[in-house]
């Protein structure tokens, strides 16, 4: 099969080259269950601590706070069990948050209010002030839409959730890494191992540990000081600690190059009748969302794949089902617009041969369905 030209780092980040080997290899010599009571077992539990350090480092937290689990799923979940205490009638959402997000309070019972936004793509400072002056709740604000990569001002909105004494939590799945997070502001968040280049199975979420309740979702175990139950995937955790470190100090040049690849993209784009969703909000240098000037998408997605490019029509959990991204329902598009969409993500390997080449693939595609 001919290498695909990818983009779609949204989805999942290309594994960085040789860490996956590097560390399954040293796995297949050091395969011992980090909880075991023996001293080889706890040198690999040892080797779970130091990851949890080099995740401290990188975001001035404290490891204590770290909770290693499987997915970015089950972290939104775990964040939501975990602050629970603090909610006493209602928590406040954003309208794009993962599905999941919405799924775990649903499930846990928990009530929730949706804020409001506009096709700038962001939430309101003032209406979140307003809600938390008259009834004061936690606010869960993901730092970065996965679709449109706006990225939200919660600096400004945890400011305001702690002026009305509310934590402030944020899933930073698809900023972590990408941009600098205020990260001493936020009271808890998450992040995954794949968006960042570190392979499937491990994601993380920090919780203060001062109101780390005993036991978690899993319970059963003491593992993960108690609050995850279940054998680590000590591979892949380790593997997400080293990611990490590489693209916190590949991120000043890495964006500097996006950057100069999402203009290019958008240009193309924008001469070919495409209306660039939430184009003039502040927005990850990796991502583009666009309104495609045609009636359906399914001749583009093919047309485009048979070129050998891999693009998306936004979230990966939704991708599939063709339904309109809820992300442009709550800005005010219609269903029709917001099924015209697709998503061009980009990251750490994509090369300017590889763009030039998308640009003449977009501009093919489009005029021969047109």
């Amino acid at each position: 099969m001919k290498r695909i030209k990818y983009f779609d780092y949204n989805a999942t980040h290309p594994p960085i080259p040789g860490l996956l080997t590097k560390i399954l290899e040293e796995y297949e010599e050091d395969f011992f269950n980090p909880s075991g009571p023996t001293r080889f077992s706890l040198a690999r539990q040892g080797k779970i601590e130091e990851s949890r350090k080099v995740l401290a480092k990188l975001t001035g937290k404290d490891p204590k706070g770290f909770v290693f689990v499987s997915s970015g799923t089950e972290a939104d979940y775990s964040l939501i069990y975990f602050a629970k205490q603090f909610i006493k009638t209602t928590a406040y959402l954003s309208p794009f948050e993962h599905a999941a997000m919405y799924s775990s309070f649903r499930s846990l019972g928990i009530p929730y209010k949706v804020l409001n936004t506009d096709k700038s793509g962001l939430v309101s400072v003032s209406e979140l002030g307003s809600y938390l002056k008259n009834e004061p709740g936690p606010v869960f604000v993901l730092h970065a839409g996965n679709e449109t990569g706006v990225i939200q001002p919660i600096q400004e909105l945890a400011e305001i959730s702690t002026k009305y004494g509310m934590p402030f939590y944020s899933d930073l799945i698809q900023s972590f890494s990408k941009i600098p997070v205020p990260f001493s502001v936020l009271n808890g968040f998450t992040f995954s191992g794949h968006k960042i280049g570190g392979g499937l199975g491990s994601s993380v979420l920090w919780f203060d540990p001062k109101h780390l309740p005993e036991g978690g979702v899993f319970q059963g175990g003491n593992q993960e000081n108690g609050h995850r139950a279940g054998t680590e995937n000590s591979p892949s955790i380790l593997a997400l600690a080293e990611a990490s470190k590489i693209q916190f100090a590949e991120m000043e040049n890495k964006n500097k190059k996006l950057e100069y690849y999402r203009n290019k993209i958008e240009s193309k784009l924008k001469s070919l009748g495409a209306e660039i969703v939430a184009e003039n909000s502040p927005r990850l240098f990796s991502t583009t969302f666009a309104l495609l000037p045609l009636d359906d998408l399914d001749f583009f997605m093919m047309g485009m794949e048979e070129k050998g490019f891999a693009v998306s029509t936004g979230s990966s959990c939704k991708s599939r089902s063709r339904e309109a991204a809820p992300s442009l329902l709550a800005m005010g598009y219609t269903n029709e617009e917001a099924l015209r969409a697709i998503r061009i993500s980009t990251g750490l390997y994509t090369t300017e041969e590889e763009v030039d080449s998308l640009l003449v693939a977009l501009e093919e595609t489009i005029l021969s369905i047109r």
